[in-house]
């Protein structure tokens, strides 16, 4: 797809795939990213010192823990889309966190909506390694979580070059 760009606009699109901690945000964006020949940034590594240690002592963040990030990410998206396509994972689970994370991008940021069900997320968290957001916290983001209405939403119990693979092919449908 990155060949095959509608407009010169599209070559500096801004992209984020979200869902709760532990979907695969990360790795797919990642991959994803690379597929593109975009930068990619992780949310996570936004976050200021005192959101890290709270959440890994199990403490959810509130919205004005989360303010300081979501700006942060949005200024990092506005200036690297100026000069590339940019994918970020970024949680982003309530409206109003997606609107502060589109404000002044142009063109509009498409997102993708990493989908699962908690059994199969917990399970994966579970089992992750050196990552600061405990399992425990799972169910909070799934009480926080505001399902996002225009995006790409994907089921992410394929793999990750399935999911990778479709979201390839619904955002050529729509750039």
């Amino acid at each position: 797809m990155s060949e095959h760009f509608a407009k010169d606009s599209d070559k500096h699109l801004v992209i984020y795939v979200m869902g709760v901690s532990g979907c695969g945000k990360s790795t797919v964006g990642k991959t994803l990213a690379a597929k593109l020949g975009f930068l990619f940034f992780d949310g996570d590594d936004f976050h200021p010192e005192e959101n890290v240690l709270k959440m890994s002592k199990g403490q959810p963040l509130n919205d004005n823990d989360r303010q300081e990030w979501l700006e942060a990410i949005n200024r990092c998206a506005l200036e690297k889309s100026l000069r590339s396509g940019v994918v970020i994972a970024c949680s982003a689970l309530k409206k109003s966190y997606r609107d502060t994370l589109e404000n002044n991008i142009t063109p509009k940021p498409k997102w993708i909506y990493l989908k699962g069900n908690y059994d199969l997320i917990h399970e994966r968290m579970k089992n992750r390694i050196d990552h600061f957001m405990p399992a425990t916290l799972l169910k909070n983001q799934f009480d926080t979580l505001e399902p996002p209405v225009n995006c790409i939403r994907i089921n992410v119990e394929k793999s990750v070059k399935g999911i990778v693979s479709e979201i390839r092919h619904k955002l050529a449908k729509q750039i």
